[in-house]
């Protein structure tokens, strides 16, 4: 008779893990895609307003594009003045997934059919909630968020956009300009007429 532990031993041998991490990754990207709803809702509250519906509406899909784009394991850019070489961590993905879920699932606990249904101050008081319990009070790297909610306000604040808006002026971080322009003040954002 075979024990539960030799099987569970001769199971684990024959799926590698990496098999299984890349299937549950792909299963959170595709849980994720699914139903944006809850993350649009999401990046509602965590986006300043001025962005509006097409700003929200962007920054999901690019993070949308980020999470399908993971890959563990994957070399990083070394800092410099060194050579040391860094690695991606295991996927957040998962993590993220489940809790979109539990937005969800607190939102029913309210009354209400979906987190997206409810009103963007009962949303926030939900976020706001999660991340005084996760002791968050700073924004961290979007692979290394706690949160979906915080790696959603940081992949937003790593784009030219929220340089923009930050100083008010198209400063087009990370975009190529030429040389000659580099001497010149960046435009406002907006133009004022008179």
């Amino acid at each position: 008779m075979l024990s539960r532990r030799t099987f569970l031993g001769t199971l684990a041998a024959a799926i590698p893990v990496a098999a299984l991490v890349r299937r549950a990754h792909a299963l959170a990207v595709d849980d994720i895609t699914a139903s944006p709803r809850t993350l649009h809702a999401l990046a509602e509250v965590m986006l300043p307003a001025e962005v509006g519906r097409a700003g929200t509406d962007g920054a999901t899909t690019n993070f949308q594009r980020w999470i399908a784009g993971y890959r563990e394991g994957a070399e990083l850019l070394h800092g410099y003045g060194t050579s040391a070489l860094e690695r991606s961590g295991p996927t957040p993905a998962t993590r993220w997934a489940a809790q979109l879920d539990a937005l969800d699932a607190m939102a029913r606990k309210k009354g209400s059919p979906s987190f997206a249904a409810l009103e963007l101050d009962r949303r926030r008081e939900i976020v706001r909630a999660e991340l005084t319990a996760l002791n968050a009070d700073r924004i961290p790297p979007v692979e290394r968020a706690p949160h979906v909610a915080l790696a959603l306000l940081a992949h937003w604040y790593a784009t030219p956009d929220a340089s923009d808006r930050c100083y008010e002026a198209r400063i087009g971080k990370e975009t190529c300009r030429p040389l000659a322009s580099s001497a010149r003040r960046p435009m406002p954002l907006t133009v004022v007429r008179t």
